[in-house]
């Protein structure tokens, strides 16, 4: 699926990879997410944290009439308020998204998949 933009040179096109991996990079930045988790069914449901190389598994994107919409798998950090943490998640990536595409985020959602202690 890709998102397709209008310009003064021609049409732009954005992969789907491209908006979940710059999502990706944006949530793990955000402070309280430890990083995107992968739902392991082979393993009974179990969560896995993903490696940095692999942001966009824990992503869902979905474009419609070049709008986005954004599911996150997430494991946050042990001792914060899960509350504020996707809240604050929500925010960043609908403004760097926006920024980034020039579309509008429609939708974010935060599935949290987990729970990690942080030394």
């Amino acid at each position: 699926m890709k998102a397709k933009i209008a310009s003064k040179m021609g049409e732009i096109q954005i992969s789907s990879d491209v908006i979940a991996t710059y999502a990706g990079a944006t949530a793990v930045g955000c402070f309280g997410i430890v990083g995107m988790a992968k739902l392991s069914m082979r393993e009974g449901g179990i969560a896995r944290l993903l490696r940095d190389e692999s942001l966009r598994k824990g992503i869902t994107v979905n474009i419609v009439n070049n709008e986005i919409d954004l599911d996150f798998h997430v494991i946050v950090a042990y001792g914060v308020s899960i509350q504020a943490v996707c809240g604050n998640l929500t925010e960043s990536v609908r403004y760097k998204l926006e920024e980034f595409t020039g579309m509008k985020v429609n939708r974010v959602s935060v599935y949290v998949e987990g729970v990690r202690l942080i030394d």
